[in-house]
């Protein structure tokens, strides 16, 4: 009997060891993105030459590691043209890095969560851009649109 609990034991620390080390840093959640973030990018050549800054607004809701909530994004085009477009967006947040998606458009981006800013990679209409985002004090538009 204690050759077999000796070996439920080895079994059970073997286990242990095979665990991915990140593993508790893919689960545990250190930051709070709740609230409305607001930020702006420059396209990437060959758009930056001609076309002007775009926006990102978030509006989002953390429970545990599950976010949701609103974006709205608009991309300056060629001319005087813009691209503007909202709808739902839902993710993850797994220590300091949010990973999400909007459900019925091509907005998807993943950001590292420093307090009141986001820095990362958005891919937009246009491709990945590199951008910032900060917590606004309000959750509507810069520009003074309500969501």
């Amino acid at each position: 009997m204690k050759g077999i609990a000796s070996l439920i034991v080895v079994v059970a620390l073997a286990g242990c060891a095979m665990t991915p080390p990140d593993w508790i840093e893919r689960t545990l959640v250190t930051e709070d993105v709740t609230g409305a973030w607001y930020g702006r990018y420059l396209p990437s050549a060959p758009f930056a030459a001609s076309a002007g800054g775009s926006e990102v607004w978030l509006d989002l809701r953390q429970e545990g590691s599950k976010v949701r909530g609103s974006a709205t994004w608009q991309e300056s085009l060629y001319g005087s043209g813009k691209l503007r477009s909202s709808g739902p967006v839902e993710g993850t947040i797994g220590g300091d890095v949010l990973r999400f998606r909007q459900t019925d458009g091509p907005l998807k981006g993943e950001l590292t969560v420093s307090g009141g800013e986001m820095t990362g990679v958005c891919s937009l209409a246009i491709g990945m851009v590199p951008i910032v985002l900060r917590r606004v004090g309000s959750s509507s538009h810069p520009d003074g649109q309500s969501r």
